[in-house]
């Protein structure tokens, strides 16, 4: 599956939503069916024994339903789930489709005993006129009034939440394989999973995963509060064979323009994006935020750490003014953010990303990349935290956060402009920098890699109490277009102390 076809699977389900008439006959319904299958014993140590002797055998690609092709987008979405076959409390299946062609396994466990879901056409109403069900592609999981859902499993092993705000955007996966190696990446797969529920709004989920280079045991037990998802995620894999790039908690999302490059854009929105940076909280407390690009080439950025406390792919911006969409509402959509679990060791997060000219495709990849490389015949297991929200784990009273970014022509507003050179805005906003002045001795400190810094300041902004503005003019190295984007490193100080987060900020020649 590329990163094009997971977005346009995304998109499609939207269409699959349910009417209030439909949420009050479910209701009525919903415990009426369940399981068919013969009852069987299922524990966390068993899934893992099978995930194991998986591993051992040749890779068998999962299979496909060919005749699904031809279930486009607008096909899909005639095909529905019938409310009175909702299984646990709130789970309703996902068709095959185009971009959802592979059929899945599903159990429901209670008491320690699964029941296997067979498939049949019936359990999906069709339109008249359109072609049945062939399968069942995945799960979601229904809020309390039936109306929306707020968790679901569909592709490869990507999942996905509402986060606080009822509204889907960037996405999780079990794991990446060799991303951003041309021609390389692995999408291994969720091939089966035992759904266990666990209260009102939570699900167990546990899940068998299979790909070309590994196979691997997930448990992921989610539950939903009134400011969002939290999930527990335990991942045991067992490697076929040896892996380059091993990806540990990836996200998956989408910038195609911001406030910051607006050019990149031709939509009348004024920004598109489900994220727009990716932050940092290390092993050794620095906070550090980096603002997602839409880059005119591939590009992959390592952050190296030990035992890092956090990382994640936010929506900072939620002013609905800043996008004008009433529709997909960008403002709302949910950050992701990771808390490592254990001992992690050395490693580095790493950001890919990719040029991009549309909504659909997702460009941007973050993970966590262990420094020790998974060799065949390994077992690894990885144990983390997920949280999906509205507010920003990493903003504290302590210290100021960068709240925007903007870059243009170099040199002073009216002069003319420095050749081969851009400037780079940046605003912080905080506790931290409440009641400073110009004569308080903040300063920014600023370096540079593959570039040169040419001109820089640091002041109050106009109006605002504790809102402070960095500028620096930067000659990037390379011809326009195709060089490589300096690095620029800048946070504000007083004196010895640091008032602000680390802003990590590439700046490309246009």
């Amino acid at each position: 599956m590329t990163h094009a076809n997971r977005r346009e699977l995304v998109a499609a389900l939207a269409v699959l939503g349910v009417t209030p008439a439909l949420a009050a006959h479910a209701q009525q319904h919903a415990q009426k069916t369940g399981p068919t299958g013969a009852p069987k014993g299922f524990s966390w140590d068993a899934l893992q024994a099978q995930a194991e002797a998986l591993a051992r055998r040749p890779y068998r690609p999962q299979a496909k339903v060919a005749a699904a092709a031809a279930i486009d987008y607008d096909a899909v979405g005639t095909i529905r789930y019938r409310d009175d076959r909702t299984l646990a409390g709130g789970i309703r299946l996902f068709p095959l489709g185009r971009y959802a062609p592979n059929p899945v396994g599903i159990h429901i466990v209670e008491n320690g005993q699964a029941r296997s879901i067979p498939f049949s056409p019936s359990l999906f109403s069709a339109e008249a006129g359109h072609a049945p069900a062939l399968g069942i592609a995945g799960f979601r999981a229904m809020t309390a009034d039936g109306r929306s859902d707020w968790l679901a499993f569909q592709g490869a092993s990507y999942f996905r939440t509402a986060g606080g705000q009822d509204q889907y955007g960037l996405s999780a996966r079990g794991i990446a394989i060799d991303t951003g190696i041309d021609g390389r990446e692995e999408f291994p797969a969720f091939t089966e999973f035992w759904i266990e529920r666990t209260g009102a709004q939570g699900y167990t989920v546990h899940a068998l995963l299979d790909g070309p280079s590994v196979a691997g045991a997930y448990r992921i037990e989610s539950q939903k509060g009134a400011n969002g998802v939290e999930q527990r995620v335990s991942a045991v894999l067992f490697f076929r064979r040896d892996v380059e790039r091993l990806g540990i908690a990836p996200a998956t999302s989408m910038f195609w323009y911001g406030e910051g490059n607006r050019t990149a854009g031709s939509d009348w929105r004024p920004e598109i994006h489900d994220s727009d940076g990716l932050a940092l909280l290390t092993g050794a407390g620095e906070r550090i935020w980096r603002p997602l690009v839409n880059p005119p080439r591939p590009t992959l950025d390592s952050f190296a750490d030990s035992n890092p406390r956090g990382f994640g792919l936010l929506q900072r911006d939620r002013d609905f003014d800043h996008y004008q969409d009433d529709g997909a509402f960008y403002d709302r959509r949910a950050n992701l953010w990771v808390q490592p679990q254990g001992d992690w060791g050395q490693g580095q997060v790493m950001l890919y990303a990719f040029p991009t000219a549309s909504e659909t495709v997702d460009n941007i990849v973050a993970f966590w990349n262990p420094a020790d490389a998974p060799r065949a015949g390994q077992r690894r297991q990885f144990d983390y935290r997920l949280s999906w929200g509205s507010t920003d784990p990493t903003v504290v009273p302590a210290i100021a956060h960068a709240v925007d970014g903007w870059t243009g022509a170099a040199g002073r507003p009216g002069a003319e402009p420095i050749p081969g050179a851009r400037k780079l805005v940046v605003d912080f906003v905080g506790p931290a920098l409440a009641g400073l002045d110009r004569q308080s001795g903040v300063t920014a400190d600023i370096s540079v890699t593959r570039g040169k810094l040419l001109a820089q300041a640091a002041y109050p902004v106009v109006g605002q109490t504790d809102r402070w503005r960095v500028t620096a003019d930067i000659a990037p190295e390379g011809p326009p277009g195709g060089g490589a984007p300096a690095d620029v490193r800048l946070f504000l100080k007083r004196a010895d102390k640091t008032l602000t987060e680390t802003v990590l900020a590439p700046v490309f020649l246009p």
